[in-house]
């Protein structure tokens, strides 16, 4: 899960995972020889885990008494990511609907490493119960380094949380460090520490020493004297010119690689330049300035923090060894693996052994007390270095000087490394040196610097990237429910584009940005919500969402200004352990429950399932009804609430006692004169949505007006072709209350015989397709039933037999008859037809039979154009 879902609306970042117990079913913990004290053994920090007994070791007592394993499972699970640096604690284990099989869900904090934490808590469970040796320090090692893979650096990470902890909504473009802060028109993107606002020519520069440094020197701004050189004669040359002692760095390099410093011989310059060519083709030699070496960070051309770095070090006490030194500071609980903590681990690389063999010693070498040894050339934080805040006590000459360079190379945001032996004084006066001018600053040590003062410095990106008064979100409306989803979002995203906006909109054939379908297919998950929101054209979305992508993933965002839930039907139950419509509407009620407090949830107050999601809620509540004697709608108005309902011919909008008609159904071509009750319980969450939006009552009265139902605004909903002797009605009715309000309509139609084409469904239980074979007797004279495109786990056999079943329950003498393809099925009706008749397609692949359909009219269109036009003979 990566967004609100169905195990909490809260907790987003979740592992689900499907477990068959098999055997284990049978053997509580309590059954297994031993298995409580080799748990105990391999997990003593488990004790902390309070499980349902609410106190410390609760979750041993469990095991003792007696536990299954799933419970087991989820608790290893969040151990062991613990232990890898991870720290979790929410977990649950639940029944999935099936003998053995169980729900084990647990928090992660990076999705790979959580999903690895999955199955290697299901082996550590398999040995522990089998009393095998297990090797736990090798899976903590590797989810160590999936997660470093995996995660944010500290800087990306730190402008996310000050992002998340303003409510603003971000989104991850790539598996680096690309992120897109708000949605839509509003978005803005960092990568690292560059911003999309950041002027691309300015990194440009950055990027180059060279330019750097002369910019700088033009703008009397103090660099150490230098030379650009490709050879080993130019460097030669260019330490006859400098003079010892230099610094070698690579023209295009990065954190630290390939600089050599404080170089006092040919040999140790052939070694630097030969380091430095490594990462770049041209060199740069300059004079080494002595000093500390310090960062100043400047956000939005301010100088926001600036710190004092030291590289990686020891510091002899006459006993140790330098490795037991190295591993004395290794030992600090703020140093961890990567980017895991505060400080990183020193680890012994060709630089360090270099700079052990320029004193003539080795690892095994005994340090003297109170020696200094630097074993890292440069002071970076990611290659051991420790870093002091000394933003308090800058010099007002310096900050004025850090504030310009910003400005003379360009950028927002940028780190200057200057050399200086006290940066309380002016540089002028100390002779230190500006040393590069770096695009895409680290934060790390101006975040949590070794001592001093931590300083928030992300809140000055997102405050430069959103002043005050603007905002990173924009409009979202989303619908669920059993039925009617698709047309009520269709209906919205049009009324949304009559009022000016640019909307993106997902459905279930398709995802829209402005009208042009951009993705074809199911596209009502988190995936398909997130490309509508990643889209930079967008300002206002509509997003279908259904339960598919609910159970996969969780929402696409964490929060919406308007939730629609239509009514909550039997449909989809035994798929994914949801089984009972009560854990349907628990799975539905997710949408209306991240609505934002000042934004509306829209709910059928028709569905005892759906308007008791009202009570799960933390924002304003609005009905809709088809019945204004509806008594949730009378005491909802005596209350002063909002509702909309179907009255007197009328679709009408009440606040309290008072009613706002806003048109009459039969003068919305959606109803179809009115016959389609179903249309009109679709229009009222939508135009409820237009009200409080603030929309104009003309302005969606205008809308409903304007959208005609046809195969390009409404595919598979309601499409009627009227041909010369007989029509055909085309809908997505896939269940039993789908079919029941279709039921409704063609009892209104004229025509006669009434054929229906129906397929069973391969994933819904036997009794889902029995009862769509029974209220297809009831609607249809003559019923053709047709292979769904995908069988989904049943035979064609079975799914034919029953709907036979459903049907014959009603009418055993129905007339059926069976084709292998929905083509073959919809060729024959409409070859077959007769005159008068209706002949209704009920069809999952609402494209192919559209097109289909649409070919059968033209073709009729292009016969009844020769017969009235003969050609007329040459004369």
């Amino acid at each position: 899960m990566r967004g609100p879902n169905y195990w909490s609306v809260r907790r987003h970042k979740l592992i689900v995972m499907t477990l068959d117990l098999e055997e284990y079913e049978q053997m509580p913990t309590n059954k297994i020889d031993g298995f409580y004290e080799r748990l105990k053994a391999m997990f003593p920090g488990m004790y902390e885990h309070r499980c349902s007994v609410g106190t410390p070791g609760g979750f041993f007592q469990r095991v003792q008494e007696g536990t299954w394993m799933g419970h087991v499972i989820e608790h290893i699970a969040l151990e062991i990511q613990s232990l890898a640096g991870m720290e979790v604690g929410f977990g649950r284990t639940r029944g999935y609907g099936e003998e053995g099989v169980y729900s084990v869900v647990f928090d992660y904090l990076e999705e790979h490493a959580g999903r690895y934490a999955a199955k290697a808590s299901v082996r550590i469970a398999e040995a522990l119960t089998e009393g095998k040796a297990y090797d736990l320090e090798e899976d903590l090692q590797e989810m160590r380094e999936i997660r470093e893979r995996g995660r944010l650096g500290p800087s990306t990470g730190s402008i996310i949380e000050e992002a998340v902890s303003r409510g603003m909504p971000w989104i991850r473009l790539n598996k680096y460090s690309l992120c897109q802060i708000g949605y839509g028109v509003n978005q803005k993107r960092i990568q690292a520490t560059v911003s999309s606002d950041t002027s691309s020519i300015g990194v440009e520069i950055a990027c180059d020493k060279e330019d750097t440094k002369h910019l700088l020197q033009e703008a009397e701004i103090p660099v150490p004297k230098g030379e650009i050189i490709r050879t080993e004669r130019g460097l030669e040359d260019a330490i006859e010119y400098i003079k010892y002692p230099v610094v070698i760095k690579p023209i295009n390099g990065n954190h630290g690689r390939g600089i050599t410093i404080n170089i006092k011989s040919w040999e140790e310059a052939l070694g630097g330049f030969k380091a430095a060519k490594a990462v770049s083709n041209s060199v740069i030699v300059e004079k080494y300035i002595t000093g500390d070496d310090y960062r100043l960070l400047v956000i939005d051309y301010k100088l926001v923090a600036a710190a004092k770095r030291t590289p990686a070090h020891i510091i002899g006490n006459g006993k140790s060894n330098i490795q037991e030194l190295i591993d004395e500071v290794n030992s600090d609980p703020r140093r961890g693996y990567g980017h895991e903590k505060v400080l990183t681990m020193i680890t012994v690389n060709d630089m360090t052994k270099n700079l052990i063999a320029a004193k003539d010693y080795t690892l095994e070498t005994v340090l003297p007390k109170g020696e200094i040894l630097n074993l890292k050339d440069t002071a970076n934080l990611s290659t051991g270095g420790t870093a002091t805040d000394v933003t308090d006590i800058v010099h007002p000459d310096n900050i004025f000087m850090a504030e310009r360079i910003s400005r003379v190379i360009g950028l927002n945001i940028c780190g200057i490394d200057l050399m200086t032996t006290d940066i309380s004084k002016p540089v002028s006066e100390t002779g230190g040196a500006v040393l590069e001018v770096n695009a895409g600053p680290g934060f790390r040590m101006h975040l949590a610097p070794t001592d001093g003062l931590p300083r928030n410095v992300a809140a000055h990106v997102v405050d430069m990237m959103y002043p005050p008064g603007s905002t990173s979100r924009i409009p979202i409306v989303a619908i669920t429910g059993t039925n009617g989803k698709t047309t009520t979002t269709r209906l919205i995203a049009h009324m949304v584009k009559m009022m000016g906006h640019k909307v993106g909109y997902t459905t279930s054939d398709g995802i829209y940005i402005q009208n042009h379908m951009l993705q074809k297919g199911d596209c009502t998950g988190p995936a398909s919500a997130e490309f509508v929101l990643k889209d930079p054209t967008v300002d206002f979305a509509v997003l279908e969402t259904a339960r598919g992508g609910l159970l996969r993933a969780g929402l696409g965002f964490h929060h919406c200004d308007v939730a629609i839930v239509t009514n909550i039907a039997p449909d989809h139950l035994g798929l994914r352990g949801i089984n009972t419509v009560e854990q349907m509407a628990r799975l539905k009620g997710v949408v209306p429950e991240t609505v934002l407090p000042e934004g509306y949830a829209i709910l059928n107050a028709d569905d005892e399932l759906v308007f008791n999601m009202k009570n799960s809620v933390k924002c304003n509540v609005a009905l809709f009804s088809m019945d204004e004697d509806n008594p949730r709608i009378k005491k909802h108005a005596a209350n002063n609430g909002l509702a909309a309902i179907y009255e007197n011919g009328y679709i009408t909008i009440c606040k309290g006692s008072w009613k706002m008609r806003v048109i009459k159904a039969i003068n919305v071509p959606l109803t179809f004169g009115g016959r389609a009750g179903f249309m009109i319980q679709n229009i009222l969450p939508a135009v409820l949505t237009g009200y409080v939006r603030g929309f104009d009552l003309r302005e969606i009265r205008s809308s409903l007006e304007s959208f005609i139902p046809s195969p390009s605004q409404t595919p598979g909903r309601l499409n009627l072709f009227q041909f010369k002797d007989f029509d055909v009605l085309l809908d997505y009715a896939h269940n039993a209350a789908g079919m029941e309000a279709l039921h409704h309509f063609i009892e209104k139609l004229e025509g006669t015989p009434k054929v229906g084409i129906i397929a069973g469904i391969g994933d819904r239980r036997q009794e889902d397709n029995e009862e769509i074979g029974l209220r297809a007797a009831k609607m249809f004279d003559e019923i053709i039933i047709r292979q769904d495109k995908n069988l989904r786990g049943k035979t064609e056999e079975e799914l034919i037999e029953m709907l036979v079943q459903g049907i014959k329950s009603h009418d055993p003498n129905k007339k059926i008859q069976i084709f292998k393809t929905e083509k073959e099925a919809i060729v024959y009706a409409i070859n077959n037809a007769k005159k008068g008749s209706l002949v209704t397609i009920c069809s999952d692949v609402v494209p192919d039979a559209l097109k289909l359909v649409m070919e059968f009219k033209e073709k009729e269109a292009e016969d009844l154009y020769d017969v009235s036009h003969p050609e007329i003979p040459n004369m």
